[in-house]
């Protein structure tokens, strides 16, 4: 299983917009399914989106048309296009690889990409 390196956090206010990035140890090209994950302060891990190789996109329904996944085959890279942040997108954020479900592959969280999302 390959690992992911995620970047593009950052502070943002209300409203705003952020772009995660996550570049893979290996290619992605095999992958089935790959997505986002988030923790909130104090909270456990939830599911935020995810990709298969056939590009059919799934999002949690906090979403709300506000989030797009995306996947380069090319660069090994999966992108979070996140748009109309509130408070309560404020997490870390993770790639994670998954099942044909939205569960991760494995238990092993990287570093993430921290998101704050206050004026």
């Amino acid at each position: 299983q390959v690992q992911f390196v995620e970047s593009g956090g950052d502070l943002v206010q209300p409203g705003g917009s952020l772009n995660l990035s996550c570049v893979a140890s290996g290619s992605i090209f095999s992958i089935y399914k790959i997505g986002w994950y988030r923790q909130a302060p104090g909270k456990q891990h939830e599911y935020v989106a995810s990709i298969t190789m056939y590009n059919f996109q799934e999002y949690a329904d906090f979403v709300e048309g506000r989030f797009t996944i995306s996947r380069d085959e090319n660069k090994n890279t999966l992108h979070l296009q996140m748009t109309s942040l509130t408070p309560e997108d404020t997490a870390i954020y993770y790639c994670k690889e998954l099942n044909i479900g939205r569960e991760p592959l494995n238990s092993y969280w990287g570093q993430g990409t921290t998101v704050t999302v206050s004026s």
